[in-house]
């Protein structure tokens, strides 16, 4: 298994201060391999990123809400994620893997919504879980049985080559990352044209993250600013935001959580910032 970067583990108090029941839309938590068996084959591991770190992140940034996303490292056994919403409380909620629909029956199903799951990720193939076009379909039509969101993450190419698989979708679809748009590409990416495309049609979300990897300028990312101000134009009202803490396969350090919520203040108006921090949030998964 690669060895990536840690991360930080001193996140700091923004320059800004975040409005109240803001919303941090995709974390992961990890624990003890004793407790919390690796999947065979994981392609990474943070046994470190406790939610008990995340909470501390949450709190030292003033987020009051968020979404654990289930990691490719645990596969379809979602113990920890489901223990790390109990522990988080009832501002949380989780989205699943979608490998669970090809392992776990209804019950199991049944268990992951009365702990708060509400949507299922499909995550990217070079992560080691992949559905065949079959599994897809059936995925896809329990996601629908149970009132969840599909979530998509995108591939390092972009999601433009993945875009045929999804577009044609009726439920909600939330796509990670912004679509992983390359910036030097600038408005006429394939990825970034295609996700504005499909949040016309009412029933696509994007959520801004990942701009520390999708950046071709570094720090402080100035670069992804275009792109953000693209999709929150394209969508205001169904436009996200998250961390993506403890950012996973990262091959360079990763940032301090509290630069990645001044450069979305860099790329938002007042107004804006509610909206997607609380309004669009509490909408898309459900809190009151």
């Amino acid at each position: 298994m690669p060895a990536y970067f840690p991360f930080d583990p001193n996140p700091r108090v923004p320059k800004f201060a975040l409005p109240p029941l803001a919303c941090d839309s995709q974390f992961h938590v990890f624990g003890p391999p004793d407790k919390y068996p690796v999947r065979p084959g994981a392609a990474y591991e943070m046994p470190s990123a406790t939610v008990e770190r995340a909470l501390h992140m949450h709190c030292t940034l003033g987020i009051q809400r968020g979404v654990i996303v289930q990691p490719t490292t645990y596969g379809a056994d979602h113990t920890a994620t489901l223990d790390g919403i109990k522990a988080a409380g009832p501002n949380y909620r989780g989205c699943a893997n979608a490998a669970v629909f090809g392992e776990a029956g209804d019950a199991y199903l049944d268990k992951l919504h009365a702990g708060g799951i509400r949507g299922a990720r499909f995550s990217r193939q070079s992560l080691g879980i992949a559905l065949s076009a079959d599994a897809f379909t059936r995925a896809i039509a329990r996601i629908r049985e149970l009132g969840w969101y599909a979530k998509v993450q995108p591939e390092p190419a972009g999601f433009a080559e993945q875009a045929a698989q999804y577009e044609k979708l009726d439920l909600t679809v939330l796509i990670d990352h912004m679509g992983r748009p390359n910036p030097a590409a600038g408005a006429n990416d394939p990825s970034l044209k295609k996700v504005i495309e499909l949040l016309q049609r009412g029933n696509f979300w994007v959520m801004l993250s990942l701009s520390e990897k999708i950046s071709k300028a570094g720090p402080p990312w100035d670069d992804v600013v275009p792109i953000m101000r693209a999709l929150i134009e394209a969508a205001p009202d169904r436009v996200i935001w998250a961390s993506d803490w403890p950012h996973p396969v990262s091959t360079s350090q990763p940032p301090n959580e509290a630069d990645l919520v001044e450069l979305l203040y860099r790329a938002m108006s007042e107004g804006e910032r509610q909206k997607i921090l609380v309004d669009n949030p509490a909408k898309l998964f459900g809190f009151v």
